[in-house]
């Protein structure tokens, strides 16, 4: 998985940034809510409420991957291309969020008597069309980073900062929304909740990317370079060993997470056998933690640098799934709970910055700003979350008998114990072990300083 790039670093000169990093951070709250509450919510609605078999769960979500190989990146090479006055980004995110928003309240609405395969095909239906415009969204959004602040220093800060904006919403959208669908607005055993909560995120979620989209100023110099066709570009970008490495490791932090949200409620109603509006404690301990250590781990991307950071935090992710593993009560998993905050809190600080080296070394070597396309063509990798989990979900039938929350099988604790704890650790451990091959070119120098090839990475 080595790739030692031989292309020149990207201009020390940086253009002017003329977006706040708060004004652009902000977005990432209205981009976060809507899918958290899906990954987070959608196994407990389905599956253990209405009580769709976990086969079909797993199907569903490979299938989508499929889809998702082939929309992503046409997606991001359709914003690329995008020329208005407005900017390129821009108009897609005006339209992505409301779509978001509607999609997201029509999966967590589906009509009463609905079962079997017809239950199934509303899933299938709702839930590709919500990971499609999220991939619109954060295809977009995510294109703004390297664009907009050129400098490692300011996109440090802007990456911190709209981190702490996702942990915000997470606050709201993970750790209150099992107190929100369960207690406040419905009950564990009904659906009114999950219902009244979609609506409640979608309006503050196109209502917060508005504000943000409203105050971004993209550079009108990234749509200059003259346009070229699809397949070469993806075929390029293919045939680039440190696309596939960053791609695939990155992937390991991105599942491991994807199966936490999707598996926390259900570890604390089986595993730890209390109701799941304790999970709020659980995931409101992790937030807090990840929230408190974000500005910590940029402290220390100053220091070493984002490459030798990441390594650190998928070796303390690890760590913090293991301590999980031995928990037996609210206490010792609120525990484990903490390393986990402070390990998700350095891959969130160091992850996307690794990725935007990338995208400067092609930008570099080609003089072309394709960021949508390449970064959905990461988001295929990304895509890959619904699929593993899916099937890792399917492999409780398997070894523990659970298939729904009908016929949960006579182990249901250890399965979700197993799943929230060892898939996870052994994803952590192949990334941490990849990312020791993994070279990046080194940032931008700032103005007032000089860098060295190595960078300290």
């Amino acid at each position: 998985m080595a790739a030692t790039p031989d292309a020149p670093s990207p201009p020390a000169t940086a253009p002017l940034e003329r977006t706040p990093p708060l004004r652009y951070a902000l977005g990432m709250f209205g981009t976060s809510i809507p899918i958290n509450l899906i990954k987070s919510s959608i196994v407990l609605f389905y599956v253990d409420i209405l009580g769709m078999d976990v086969r079909a769960y797993a199907v569903v979500m490979v299938v989508y991957a499929v889809i998702d190989a082939i929309d992503n990146p046409l997606l991001g090479y359709l914003s690329d291309r995008t020329r208005t006055r407005f900017g390129r980004r821009r108009p897609w995110l005006l339209l992505g969020a409301p779509l978001l928003a509607a999609s997201m309240i029509a999966l967590f609405s589906p009509p009463s008597g609905l079962e079997g395969m017809s239950l199934v095909l509303w899933f299938a239906l709702f839930a590709i069309l919500s990971e499609l415009f999220d991939s619109m969204l954060n295809a977009n959004y995510g294109a703004l980073l390297p664009e907009l602040f050129p400098s490692e220093r300011r996109r440090g800060l802007a990456n911190v900062l709209r981190q702490a904006f996702q942990l915000v919403a997470m606050i709201i959208s993970l750790a209150l929304t099992p107190v929100l669908t369960t207690s406040l607005l419905g009950t564990e055993e009904t659906t009114e909740g999950f219902t009244l909560t979609a609506i409640l995120y979608a309006v503050l979620a196109v209502a917060v990317i508005t504000v943000m989209v409203l105050g971004v100023r993209e550079n009108p110099e990234h749509s200059r370079p003259r346009r070229s066709r699809l397949l070469p570009e993806v075929l390029h970008i293919l045939r680039s060993p440190l696309f596939w490495a960053v791609g695939l490791t990155s992937a390991c932090y991105g599942i491991a997470l994807a199966i936490v949200l999707s598996g926390v409620q259900l570890y604390v109603r089986y595993t730890l056998e209390l109701p799941v509006a304790y999970a709020f404690a659980l995931q409101g301990v992790v937030i807090l933690v990840a929230a408190a250590g974000l500005f910590g781990w940029l402290r220390l991307i100053s220091r070493i640098g984002a490459l030798r950071t990441w390594r650190i935090g998928f070796l303390v992710l690890g760590g913090a799934f293991a301590l999980l593993y031995f928990a037996t009560c609210l206490p010792a998993a609120l525990g484990a709970g903490v390393v986990l905050g402070l390990g998700w809190a350095g891959m969130m600080a160091s992850n996307d910055l690794v990725v935007a080296r990338v995208l400067d070394l092609d930008a570099a070597r080609t003089g072309a700003h394709r960021e949508g396309l390449f970064l959905s063509a990461f988001g295929v990798f990304g895509r890959l979350n619904g699929a593993v989990t899916g099937i890792a979900l399917a492999s409780l039938g398997i070894f523990f008998g659970y298939n729904s929350g009908d016929d949960p099988g006579s182990a249901p604790g250890e399965a979700f114990r197993v799943y929230l704890c060892l898939y996870p650790l052994a994803l952590c451990a192949i990334g941490a072990i990849a990312s020791r091959f993994i070279r990046v070119p080194p940032p931008a120098a700032e103005p007032s300083t000089t860098v060295t090839a190595q960078e300290r990475t």
